[in-house]
């Protein structure tokens, strides 16, 4: 039998490893503005073009590299971090496994330009997928300077399977975020397409989160203090009233780098328990400082994700911090034991003069066993069904439509036939027995219809406002306003830009409340969030927006309605498509059978 296992060469060798560490333009811009902070860089410029398919390039002035060293860093694991499997569990660096620029060049052309502080002379690199095409001695500024060209030009099936430009800018965008935020000693830029998006300078944490998202943060932002034996933790939450619909405001850092932990987030987001509504997410900003050896990093190739030895105490300081950074700020009400609330609110609210006993008003004609020809009403009396109704309802006295009422109907003819409990259900008769309504999921049903068919570009429907609202977003959320601003459009929203990452709403959909538009909009970026990893995306997102829009545009519970106000709800419900499923899959319709009720009757 014939060996079958071959040894794959280096260059097969090192795109299939470079697959693992750059994924996609934004994986190329993480390492390099890591690499720029690991060399003690207090400036860096990052240049991308085409959303970094064409060109990244990040320029520092760290402590670069002699002609050796520069040849060297694109050797798989060749590194300056660690030397030996020790050093793992003492790492304060963002890089160390040696495989970012292996990588990079494995995949790319990469042009690099290094200089040590001491040294004259310089070195200038070019190397495309893994193979070395010169290296030679060049003038160049102290630092280094590394383009990478044409991402993926040898791996055309991954190139193919990058998103658009616009998705791509975005999740640079973030990554820049998330490397700058944290180290705010040093100052960043980028420029996209010739164009500057941010430019920061040194300076302290509140000023960095302000730069990159904000002066409107200078308001919204608690600072988060507290030390133990064992760890430190530094930054800012936003304050509950500013929490959103949408994440993307949650960064958290071990050690100044960035990590995903759901623990710690729940952390975090239950102190905010009854301070925000449940389908909000706060606003942070935290860096947790631990010895290394309390933590392992080398867990996956993006280095996002850390364990801790002692996870639990971990979140018991968090939600401590954080608990106490809003108990400190007055953010909870506050309760005075010593004064009786009562006797307190009475005197503050005494009116000055002499003080008259309380009057009561009564009707000397009322009669409770009178009624009135107008429906069998007392005036002033709640919306109550008389002994006529209630017959219809279970005698069956109904025509053959009974489970509609017909669009054409006069107000005369529905009154009597629907009535509100608790302000959440409708009921009305029918033949068999008594239907009832659930309020909300009829009106998101109706609701959620209405918007699938303007998001098809069948219908369009606007109501322009007369004070716009302004809303500002996050860098990664105010990309995704642009990239959806022909949907919203179809919607009924009439958007601008206005500055960065704020825009002016002139319009919203006509079912739409003015209170609710922020919610909405974040909604809608959240949703498109869920469903951009979708195979199905064209097809979910439309779906999704169309449900979050009518989720959040929906009566709220509490609202009385008229008569007139729940037979078009009844109408408008039972023209549509699906009128007895909600959005979300739960029955908007039940019918109480008549031998049910006279089963009830009887016990």
């Amino acid at each position: 039998m014939s060996n079958i296992i071959k040894l794959l060469p280096d260059s097969v060798a090192n795109q299939i490893a470079a697959g693992e560490v750059i994924q996609r333009p934004a994986s190329a811009v993480k390492e390099l503005l890591e690499n720029s902070i690991d060399a003690g860089a207090t400036r860096v410029d990052l240049i991308i073009k085409d959303a970094g398919k064409t060109l990244i390039q990040v320029i520092d002035n760290g402590a670069g590299m002699s002609a050796i060293d520069a040849r060297m860093s694109f050797e798989r694991h060749a590194t300056s971090k660690i030397s030996k499997a020790d050093d793992l569990f003492a790492i304060r660096t963002m890089g160390f496994r040696g495989e970012a620029l292996a990588s990079i060049a494995a995949i790319a052309q990469v042009e690099i330009k290094t200089r040590p502080h001491e040294d004259e002379l310089g070195t200038c690199l070019k190397i495309e997928g893994s193979t070395l095409i010169s290296q030679e001695s060049c003038q160049c500024a102290a630092g280094t300077n590394i383009m990478v060209k044409n991402l993926f030009f040898n791996v055309p099936a991954r190139r193919n399977f990058l998103k658009s430009n616009t998705a791509e800018t975005r999740h640079i965008v973030e990554e820049f975020i998330r490397v700058s935020v944290i180290h705010p000693d040093a100052s960043f830029s980028l420029v996209h397409n010739g164009k500057l998006v941010f430019k920061l300078i040194s300076g302290g944490f509140k000023s960095r989160i302000i730069g990159l998202f904000g002066k409107a943060y200078d308001q919204r932002l608690l600072p988060v203090e507290q030390k133990t034996d064992i760890l430190t933790i530094h930054g800012f939450i936003g304050k509950p009233e500013y929490a959103k619909k949408t994440r993307g405001e949650q960064y958290l850092f071990v050690n100044g780098r960035f990590i995903r932990h759901a623990y710690l987030h729940h952390a975090i987001a239950n102190a905010f328990t009854e301070l925000i509504p449940s389908d909000a997410f706060p606003s942070y900003f935290l860096n947790i400082s631990i010895d290394p050896h309390e933590i392992d990093i080398n867990i996956h190739p993006t280095k996002t994700e850390v364990n801790f030895k002692d996870t639990r105490y971990v979140y018991a300081v968090m939600h401590a911090a954080v608990k106490q950074s809003i108990g400190k700020n007055n953010l909870t009400p506050t309760i005075d034991f010593t004064v009786e609330p009562a006797i307190e609110a009475a005197l503050s609210e005494r009116p000055k003069g002499e003080i008259s006993a309380p009057q009561i008003t009564i009707d000397p004609e009322y009669n409770p066993f009178k009624t009135k020809t107008s429906g069998g009403r007392n005036p002033g009396s709640p919306s109550w069904p008389t002994t006529q109704d209630w017959q219809k309802v279970f005698t069956g006295e109904v025509t053959p439509r009974e489970d509609h009422v017909a669009a054409d109907q006069s107000p005369e003819e529905t009154q009597g036939r629907f009535f509100l409990l608790q302000s959440k259900f409708i009921l009305t008769g029918v033949r068999s027995g008594l239907m009832i309504i659930d309020l909300q999921k009829a009106h998101s049903r109706i609701l959620y219809e209405q918007f699938l068919e303007q998001l098809t570009g069948k219908i369009k429907a606007s109501q322009q406002q007369l004070f716009p609202h302004n809303i500002h977003f996050s860098p990664d959320d105010a990309e995704i306003v642009r990239s959806l601003k022909n949907d919203l459009e179809k919607l009924g929203f009439v958007i601008e830009a206005l500055g960065k990452n704020g825009f002016v709403v002139n319009g919203i959909p006509a079912d739409l409340l003015e209170t609710d538009v922020e919610a909405v909009l974040e909604k809608i970026v959240e949703n498109h969030k869920q469903y951009a990893k979708d195979l199905n995306y064209d097809k979910n997102v439309i779906l999704a927006r169309a449900r979050s829009m009518a989720v959040n545009a929906t009566i709220k519970t509490g609202n009385r309605l008229s008569e007139m106000e729940m037979a078009d709800l009844f109408n408008r419900l039972f023209a549509c498509k699906v009128p007895e499923v909600a959005p979300d899959g739960s029955k908007i319709v039940t019918i109480i059978a008549l031998s049910d009720i006279e089963k009830l009757m009887k016990k």
